[in-house]
C-alpha cells in the first residue's frame, strides 16, 4: 500500500532550551500532517495539490468533528532545526466503523543522507456529528479515499 508524504516545515519557536525540537511540539508536527492528509482544502484554490486523501470536512461549523482519542509517540532521535521540510509519512493502520487509526513516521527531509528516522506515532480519530457529539460511521466516500493508505501499525517498542 501507499503512503502519504507530507513535507512539514520547522520553526525556529519548535525548539527548547536543549537546541533541539522540544516533543510537544512533534506532537504538533503530527496534527500539521494528519490535517494536511484528511481534511479537505476550505476553497477550491487550496485543492490544487491536495492529496487523494483529504476528504473529511471537518472544519468549523461543519457537520463532523474529529476527535483524538488517544495518542502514542516514539521518540527514536533529536531533530535539530533544519530548514528543509521533514518527512512525514502519514498512513492508515486501521479503519473501524466510526474510527481510524492514523500512523506516522517522522523523518529526514526526502533525499538527505544519512536519512534519519525520528519518531513513529499512532493517533485514534473518532468521527463525531457536531450536532449530537456522538460517534458517526465513517462516509462510503472518506472509506474509499483512505482504503489505498491501510498498512500495518508501527511497532512500538515495550518495555
Amino acid at each position: 500500500m501507499a503512503r502519504l508524504h507530507i513535507p512539514t516545515v520547522l520553526r525556529w519557536g519548535d525548539l527548547d532550551a536543549y537546541g533541539h525540537v522540544n516533543n510537544v511540539e512533534i506532537l504538533r508536527l503530527l496534527e500539521e500532517a494528519r490535517v494536511q492528509a484528511l481534511w479537505m482544502p476550505d476553497d477550491e484554490a487550496e485543492r490544487a495539490g491536495t492529496p487523494p486523501s483529504a476528504v473529511l470536512d471537518a472544519r468549523l461549523g461543519s457537520p463532523t468533528l474529529s476527535i483524538i482519542a488517544r495518542t502514542e509517540i516514539e521518540y527514536l532521535a533529536t531533530i535539530d532545526y533544519r530548514r528543509s521540510p521533514l518527512d512525514i509519512q502519514v498512513w492508515i493502520g486501521r479503519l473501524g466503523g466510526a474510527d481510524l487509526d492514523v500512523c506516522y513516521e517522522i523523518r529526514s527531509p526526502i533525499g538527505a543522507e544519512p536519512a534519519e528516522l525520528y519518531a513513529r506515532a499512532a493517533t485514534r480519530v473518532v468521527l463525531c456529528d457536531s450536532q449530537t457529539m456522538k460517534p458517526r460511521r465513517l462516509s462510503p466516500k472518506e472509506r474509499a479515499a483512505w482504503k489505498p493508505y491501510v498498512e500495518e501499525p508501527p511497532v512500538f517498542t515495550r518495555r
